[in-house]
C-alpha cells in the first residue's frame, strides 16, 4: 500500500467522522446558543440550567439520526472491505 492510498483512505476516514459528527455538533451549539440567550435575558446564571436540555436534546438527536449514522457507517465498511484487495499489494 502506497502513500497515495494511505492518504486517500484517511481522507475518506476523516471525512465520514466529520459528516457522523455533524448533526449531534450542530444540535449541541444551536441548544447551546438558545439557552444562553435564555439565560441571558432573564438573568439566570445557573450552569445546570443549560447543560441537562443540551445533553437531553443531543441524545434524542443521536436517536433520530441513528438509522442514518448506521447507513453511513455499513456503506463504509462495506466499500472498505469491497476494496480490500486494493490495499493488500
Amino acid at each position: 500500500m502506497g502513500p497515495d492510498m494511505v492518504t486517500d483512505l484517511m481522507r475518506r476516514l476523516m471525512l465520514e467522522a466529520l459528516l457522523l459528527s455533524a448533526p449531534l455538533l450542530i444540535v449541541g451549539c444551536l441548544i447551546s446558543i438558545a439557552l444562553t440567550l435564555v439565560q441571558t435575558l432573564t438573568g439566570i446564571q445557573e450552569q445546570t440550567i443549560t447543560a441537562v436540555p443540551r445533553l437531553l436534546f443531543v441524545f434524542f438527536a443521536g436517536l433520530v439520526s441513528m438509522p442514518w449514522f448506521l447507513r453511513r457507517v455499513v456503506t463504509y465498511t462495506l466499500h472498505l472491505w469491497t476494496d480490500f484487495h486494493r490495499f493488500l499489494g
